[in-house]
C-alpha cells in the first residue's frame, strides 16, 4: 500500500508524535509498504514530486523524546505566519491509499483534522471527527460517559476568565481540558497548591478540569476493532505517570498482562469496550482507569490516537497478543479501512 504517516504538528506532544511517526514509518516500510513520513506543520517537498515522497527514507531514524515538552515558539518560527497544515501535505495525503495518523494532542485528536480529511475524501486511521472531539474534550467525555453509566471521578470545569474558581475539594487532579501526555497536570493537596496548579494548566488552555483524586492502581486497556486488548498496569518508580515518566526509558514499570484477577480483567476490559462505544470511537483507541482499594474501576479518559513510541503501551499489548509492531500497525490500518467499506 501507499501510506502517508502524519506526525509532528504544533501540539505539546509534538516530539512524542514524531517518535511515533518514525517508528510506524520504519515498521511499515519493513512490511513492504511505500511510506511517506510527513510533518503536518512543516509540510513536505520532494524533487521527485508527490510520488517521490513515498520512496524516500529521510527522517526514518529513531527520534528520542526529551524530558520536557517542546518549545512550540521555535517550531512556529520555522514557518511563520502560516496555518496548521504545511505545504504539500494535502497533496501527499490525497495520493496515499490511507493516511496513518501518528499525531497526538489537540490538533491531531480533536476532530478538526479528521473533518478536513473527510471533506477531501482522504482515508485515515482511527476515529472520525465526532468520536475524536468527544474523547479529546474531557468535559464532554464526562457528560457522555456519565449518561452511559460509566463511573468517572467527580469534578468541575474551571474557565480562566470566570472567577472565583470552583474546586472539587482536596486532594484533586488539575489538568487542561483537552490536553494529553499529562502536560500541565498536577496532583493538588490544598488551596495554595490549587492556585499554582491552575496557573500552570491555564498556560496550555483556557478551560481546565479539576477532579477528585482517586488513589489506586493505574490500568490501561487498548481497544482494537471494538474488542479489548490485554490490560497493562502502570507503576511509576517515582511521582505519578507524568510526561517524563511516560517517555523516558526506565522511569516506569509496565506489567502486561496486569497482575489482577480474571474477574477484574474481564470487568476493566468490558468497561473499556463500553467507553469506546459510548464515545463513538472507531478502529482503535486506549482507555485509562484507576482501580481503587475496593476493586472499583474509575475511567479517567480515552485516547483516540495512543502513542506508538518505543515506550508506548498499545504496542506492548500487541506483543502480548502475539503481534509484532509492524503487524499491529497493519491491523490498525485494516480496522480503519472498515469505515470506508
Amino acid at each position: 500500500m501507499k501510506i502517508a504517516v502524519l506526525c509532528g504538528g504544533l501540539s505539546n506532544e509534538r516530539d512524542v508524535s514524531i517518535s511515533s511517526g518514525t517508528c510506524i514509518a520504519r515498521a511499515l516500510r519493513e512490511r513492504g509498504h511505500a511510506v511517506a513520513l510527513i510533518d503536518l506543520f512543516l509540510g513536505c517537498e520532494s524533487e521527485g514530486g508527490v510520488d517521490g515522497l513515498f520512496t524516500s527514507e529521510e527522517r526514518d531514524d529513531a527520534f528520542s523524546v526529551a524530558e520536557a515538552a517542546p518549545d512550540l515558539a521555535q517550531v512556529r518560527a520555522m514557518r511563520p505566519g502560516q496555518g496548521l497544515i504545511g505545504p504539500g501535505v494535502m497533496e501527499a495525503c490525497s495520493a496515499a491509499d490511507i493516511v496513518f495518523l501518528a499525531l497526538h494532542g489537540d490538533e491531531g485528536e480533536n476532530g478538526k483534522l479528521q473533518a478536513v480529511l473527510d471533506v477531501h475524501g482522504v482515508r485515515y486511521t482511527g476515529s472520525g471527527y465526532l468520536g475524536s472531539a468527544l474523547a479529546m474534550d474531557k468535559s464532554l467525555t464526562k457528560t457522555v460517559l456519565s449518561q452511559a453509566g460509566i463511573r468517572m471521578p467527580g469534578g468541575v470545569t474551571v474557565h480562566k476568565n470566570q472567577k472565583p474558581y470552583d474546586n472539587p475539594g482536596f486532594p484533586c487532579v488539575v489538568k487542561p481540558c483537552s490536553g494529553g501526555s499529562s502536560v500541565g497536570t498536577t496532583i493538588v493537596h490544598g488551596p495554595e497548591e490549587y492556585a499554582a496548579a491552575l496557573e500552570l494548566a491555564f498556560r496550555y488552555e483556557d478551560s481546565v478540569i479539576a477532579e477528585t483524586y482517586i488513589a489506586g492502581r493505574e490500568l490501561t486497556v487498548g481497544v482494537l476493532d471494538g474488542k479489548a486488548m490485554p490490560v497493562i498496569e502502570i507503576i511509576p518508580k517515582s511521582g505519578f505517570y507524568d510526561y517524563k515518566n511516560k517517555y523516558q526509558p526506565g522511569m516506569t514499570v509496565e506489567l502486561c498482562p496486569a497482575p489482577i484477577t480474571e474477574a477484574e480483567t474481564a470487568n476493566v476490559q468490558r468497561l473499556a469496550e463500553e467507553t469506546y462505544r459510548a464515545l463513538r470511537l472507531e478502529a482503535y483507541g486506549r482507555v485509562d482507569f484507576i482501580m481503587d482499594a475496593d476493586g472499583v474501576c474509575w475511567c479517567l479518559e480515552a485516547n483516540t490516537l495512543p502513542g506508538f513510541t518505543p515506550t508506548s503501551l498499545v504496542p506492548q499489548m500487541g506483543v502480548a497478543m502475539g503481534l509484532s509492531y509492524g503487524e499491529l500497525c497493519e491491523r490498525l490500518i485494516a480496522a480503519s479501512l472498515k469505515k470506508y467499506e
